[in-house]
């Protein structure tokens, strides 16, 4: 009877192990950590590997069209400069609203670079003279959905989609509604009800609000959260991260996605979770933080295993964003 009980007993455990780590892994911006970031190409590797999510980060052209990029500036990424060196703005920088979608096709996608060094920003990643040689581009918004629905259908799996609609406010100023062309893609490739395999992701909380209210969202929606340091938006973040903010924010958006410093801090010398994700999972709101990436983990974690223990076991957060999706696939399942 003894030995039966001891069996039963790490059966459970198996299972209950097995339980807690069924993590959704969302592969951010693609595949970065082997190829050059929002490519298809970066969109195919991921969906491959088998997360549950590929993240898409959009932006609006000149003539409306959504596109693929991380940034409201495309010079960090592509050959702008070089092929149109006369419509950077007075701030010396270049602009997607700037650009028609067929001046945006011309460019050529390369790995991160800091604009001051010139260098990429992370050294061991795709080299930038093969990704010359390659020549990546630029996918629209319904490429993207293209590429991962046709996959889904000829892989017979159901991978879903994380869209990131980009500074709302910027685009507002310039005349574009992010919101509004962008919904409607979504609604027209079939995502706009409660069961979509999809989270619309937004740093900015009004928008979600108004795509709740005003056109009637029914998918799944996630409020990012960011540091005020960065200037992502008008937003105050520390003030997002109280437990009377999370509770508005659960009326109307169904998780949310915090940066990973604000999961953790240093108390008595010692690693401890902050009260975010219990403030979430309070009011029933999922947990999908930013953004593991095997080359520049935290400074307190030396490996990939330390920091999915802390992260998972130890904050108890539902999901990832990942640079490195099958690396977070490993530790998730």
């Amino acid at each position: 009877h003894e030995r039966l009980s001891m069996k039963i007993l790490i059966i459970l455990l198996f299972f209950i192990s097995c339980a807690s780590k069924n993590k959704t892994v969302i592969a951010h911006r693609g595949a970065p950590g082997y190829l050059p970031e929002h490519t298809l190409e970066g969109v195919a590797m991921a969906h491959a590997w088998g997360v549950d999510y590929i993240e898409p980060d959009v932006v609006i052209t000149k003539d409306d069209k959504a596109v693929v990029l991380h940034d409201i500036h495309i010079d960090t990424t592509t050959d702008v400069a070089l092929k149109f060196p006369r419509k950077k703005r007075s701030d010396g920088r270049y602009y997607a609203v700037d650009f028609t979608l067929e001046e945006i096709k011309k460019l050529n996608v390369f790995e991160r670079i800091n604009l001051k060094s010139r260098e990429r920003v992370f050294k061991s990643r795709f080299s930038n003279e093969a990704a010359k040689r390659s020549s990546f581009k630029v996918p629209t918004l319904i490429e993207f959905i293209e590429l991962v629905q046709g996959l889904n259908k000829t892989r017979g799996v159901d991978i879903g989609i994380y869209p990131e609609l980009k500074s709302p406010e910027f685009h507002m100023k310039e005349g574009k509604d992010i919101a509004k062309i962008v919904f409607n893609i979504l609604e027209n490739y079939g995502y706009n009800h409660p069961q979509a395999n999809i989270y619309v992701q937004c740093f900015y909380p009004p928008t979600l609000k108004r795509l709740r209210d005003e056109f009637k969202a029914k998918m799944p929606l996630v409020a990012l959260i960011a540091e005020n340091s960065w200037k992502e938006s008008s937003i105050d973040y520390n003030l997002l991260q109280t437990r009377k903010s999370i509770k508005e924010l659960s009326t109307y958006v169904n998780g949310i996605g915090p940066y990973l410093g604000q999961l953790v801090k240093f108390k008595n010398s010692k690693l401890e979770k902050t009260a975010l994700v219990d403030y979430a999972h309070e009011f029933n709101l999922e947990v999908h933080p930013y953004t593991h990436r095997k080359d520049a983990l935290p400074k307190f974690f030396s490996n990939d295993e330390e920091f999915f223990d802390f992260i998972y076991e130890e904050s108890g957060v539902d999901g990832i964003f990942s640079d490195f999706g099958d690396i977070a696939l490993k530790y998730s399942r």
